[in-house]
């Protein structure tokens, strides 16, 4: 891990406003590199410079601090989907697409995805109104099955479709980190199981559920 104090510039920087945005920064390194319990307030603090009474001027404890990485985790995590969402190509495309954003996030960002999924509240703090008009990730998986089959799935609800394909998106991610998908020549990548399986639940799923 790279040190943050690497001149008097960046300690100066934190006691003039940016302490928060640090401490924030410091918390989602060390969960992509060491796990959610992987570090103490006491090394935030230390990573950053500042004693950990500082802290507590803009988090109550660790778990508030958690609590905002997987606010901001969620955030980049929806305007991720929305921009595939929101893209050229055909609905199946684009649906297609935001699967593939889905993965390439858990992949590049570690440390939010696993904030999101380990920790028990929302963001902390008060939401703003940008963000709470802001879609979930859900709403927005929502919102793309019902464009791209919009004959519906033999009158189940997309809602629970897209639960079963955001469980498949989470357990492809999930195993794909832990280096337990199987990797070999000929044996397809994260990618195209995530493509063949959201096909197969979504056309599974309309075929099997129309009364014959």
């Amino acid at each position: 891990m790279r040190h943050w104090r690497e001149g008097p510039g960046d300690r100066r920087s934190y006691h003039h406003g940016n302490l928060k945005e640090a401490l924030i920064e410091a918390a989602r390194r060390f969960i992509a590199e060491r796990g959610i319990g992987g570090f103490t307030l006491v090394d935030a603090a230390r990573l950053v410079g500042v004693t950990p009474a500082a802290l507590y001027r803009h988090f109550r404890g660790r778990e508030a601090l958690l609590e905002e990485v997987a606010g901001r985790g969620f955030a980049d995590l929806a305007e991720r989907l929305a921009r595939a969402l929101n893209a050229r190509g055909t609905p199946l495309e684009r649906f297609t697409r935001m699967g593939e954003a889905y993965l390439a996030f858990a992949e590049e960002e570690p440390g939010y995805y696993a904030a999101i999924f380990e920790t028990r509240g929302l963001a902390a703090g008060e939401p703003n109104a940008e963000a709470a008009s802001r879609p979930s990730p859900f709403d927005l998986l929502v919102d793309a099955l019902q464009s791209t089959f919009p004959d519906g799935f033999g009158g189940v609800a997309p809602r629970f479709i897209a639960l079963e394909v955001w469980a498949l998106s989470h357990g492809l991610a999930t195993l794909s980190a832990s280096g337990h998908l199987p990797q070999a020549p000929g044996m397809p990548d994260k990618y195209e199981l995530l493509r063949a399986g959201v096909l197969a639940l979504v056309h599974g799923a309309g075929a099997s559920r129309v009364p014959a």
